[in-house]
């Protein structure tokens, strides 16, 4: 199934037979604030509906994701610790089974289907539509700071002790990217998505992490300038390959890693970065959806992307810098957290 057909390492197309769904993105909001979203809108479609009535959605950092891909696997974004993931946030399915009936997933039909669905991704049927829960959030704060390479670990630190004690309100999704003048740097994208009045203070300590070379957090409409925020640094046509990992909490053996992977770049198409889980989205429990992990972690997303024209050799080389990144997070990663449940179904229970 290829919904929005976003995925930076190019797997929402396969070998055999891909039934596209993109060209069903229609949008529609409900009298009761929630949104029924076909299944090929992206994000940026559902964000030019629910924004002019004040509503958000949760949604992840890019504007050209598919919604159902993003909701069907989990979905990590800067709303997180308030809202949860965009899997959270999802009220029911419109599912079309292999064969051929048309059924309706939630909570009180198909119920071991919607269990699945949420964290299982697009294993069970075609999603045509689904119907997403919505908040009143009336702006966030926001912005892209970029700090020296050479001040790294200092700035890494300095997050790390800012989240440390940050409340459900406050996420940061840090990395190190090539900035413009094709040097590297450490990207710091705090989001406050509380009371307005109390967004400045909250941003404020991100100004002073270290020589800010540029970028500045701002109050804005909810989404749509927060979902271009990595539009600098899209460049469609490209060959990316990609890793992930989970750690615990970025310390120090986590931002040695960073360090030292920036270091060995393959190119400056090569970058890193992280996102939060935390908040609304730990206190769920492991047992409601088939997203079962569910405490406290950090993704970090490992991306090597090379010209199209870009030979064998090349492709291997930033393949191979992408595993190696991966591998030495190993020491910190939290594979034992990630493996999944063998526990035996409960009678009565929505495990499939």
């Amino acid at each position: 199934m290829r919904s929005g057909g976003h995925d930076w390492a190019g797997r929402a197309l396969c070998e055999g037979l891909v039934i596209d769904l993109s060209g069903m993105r229609s949008v529609t909001v409900a009298s009761d604030g929630t949104a029924r979203v076909s299944g090929g809108a992206r994000a940026t479609d559902v964000l030019a509906v629910t924004d002019p009535l004040g509503l958000a959605a949760v949604t992840g950092s890019v504007g050209a994701v598919g919604m159902a891909g993003l909701t069907l696997g989990g979905g990590y974004g800067p709303l997180i610790g308030r809202f949860g993931l965009a899997l959270d946030n999802l009220i029911a399915a419109e599912v079309v089974l292999a064969d051929g009936r048309v059924v309706l997933a939630n909570d009180d039909s198909e119920a071991e289907l919607f269990w699945a669905l949420r964290g299982g991704g697009g294993n069970f049927g075609a999603v045509t539509a689904m119907r997403l829960r919505l908040h009143r959030l009336p702006s966030v704060r926001l912005g892209m700071l970029l700090y020296p390479f050479a001040e790294a670990r200092a700035v890494f630190e300095r997050c790390v002790d800012i989240a440390n004690s940050a409340p459900d309100e406050l996420t940061v999704q840090v990395g190190v990217v090539y900035g413009p003048d094709g040097s590297p740097a450490v990207l710091v994208i705090p989001t406050w998505c509380g009371a307005p009045e109390k967004g400045e203070a909250q941003a404020a300590p991100f100004l002073k992490l270290g020589t800010l070379l540029m970028g500045a957090v701002e109050e804005k409409p909810p989404f749509p300038d927060a979902l271009t925020i990595y539009d600098p640094f899209l460049v469609n046509g490209r060959r990316t390959f990609m890793e992930t990992c989970w750690l615990p909490r970025l310390d120090g053996g986590g931002i040695d890693a960073f360090i030292a992977a920036t270091e060995t770049v393959a190119s400056p198409g090569c970058a890193i970065f992280t996102h939060e889980f935390r908040g609304a989205a730990s206190r769920v429990p492991a047992e409601a959806t088939a997203f079962g992990l569910r405490r406290d972690h950090v993704l970090v997303e490992i991306l090597a992307a090379c010209d199209g024209g870009a030979d064998e050799a090349e492709e291997e080389r930033h393949r191979h810098w992408a595993r190696t990144t991966r591998e030495s997070f190993n020491a910190t990663a939290a594979w034992r957290v990630c493996q999944p449940s063998r526990r035996r179904r409960r009678p009565g229970s929505h495990r499939p």
